[in-house]
């Protein structure tokens, strides 16, 4: 709400009139310095998630399955009232519903922590039929060319793409646009010294590869050059154009 700090009259007489609260403290109302009573504030409405059907674990499942980004466990406790640790307890448990650990058969989704959240995504052995299904260019397959440069970008970040096509040979420009264009990579600064764009990974990157961490890469890193060596091929590079 916006404060109105003019000195307008109010309902006890002339123009800066302050009234004294039922308290009898002298103080002005905290919520309007003016003195004007504030119009009562509707009261927000808290649902029982356990009085609902199929209690607390039906309600998570109903966020769930409308989110479009992994949720924290922070954010889906203060939607449903609950304790955060209830609501991991209950994560694990739909979780392990999913997976038929609790008595049902295996679904064709599964719900995993990615990043910082939760999300529920298609199973990975259904992957092919899924991918029958959604055919459209902004899913299709990364070409391998896309793939072995995010690898550069994913294990070298913060890297420019001049770095990045030292180490491919190629130029990038192109598809490190379609990277971008996917979120997949992002600008995350500039190099102080040539002032280049440095690019890195995003949360969506690790969503997709169901990692939580850029920690958790595989071990490939030690097969690339480190970025001392990339400068000193992307100077090479420009001193024979």
């Amino acid at each position: 709400m916006t404060t109105d700090l003019t000195d307008e009259p109010d309902a006890t007489g002339g123009p800066g009139a302050t009234p004294v609260p039922a308290d009898g403290s002298g103080a002005p109302d905290a919520a309007d310095p003016t003195g004007a009573p504030a119009p009562a504030a509707a009261e927000e409405t808290v649902v029982d998630v356990g009085t609902l059907p199929g209690g607390a674990l039906a309600a998570l499942e109903a966020v769930l399955m409308v989110v479009d980004e992994p949720v924290p466990a922070v954010r889906l406790a203060t939607v449903l009232s609950l304790p955060t640790a209830r609501v991991e307890e209950l994560l694990d448990e739909l979780a392990a519903e999913y997976r038929g650990e609790r008595g049902g058969r295996p679904r064709g989704f599964e719900l995993r922590r990615a990043g910082d959240g939760w999300r529920i995504y298609s199973a990975p052995p259904y992957a092919d039929v899924v991918g029958r299904f959604v055919v459209d260019g902004q899913t299709a397959r990364l070409t391998q060319a896309a793939l072995e440069t995010l690898a550069v970008v994913a294990y070298r970040q913060p890297v420019s793409r001049g770095q990045v096509s030292a180490v491919r040979g190629v130029s990038v420009d192109g598809v490190m646009r379609t990277l971008t264009t996917r979120g997949l990579v992002a600008e995350v600064g500039t190099d102080p010294a040539t002032g280049a764009h440095l690019y890195g990974t995003t949360g969506y990157f690790l969503e997709r590869m169901g990692l939580t961490s850029l920690d958790e890469l595989p071990p490939l890193a030690p097969y690339l050059p480190d970025i001392e060596a990339l400068e000193g091929a992307v100077d090479g590079r420009e001193g024979m154009r």
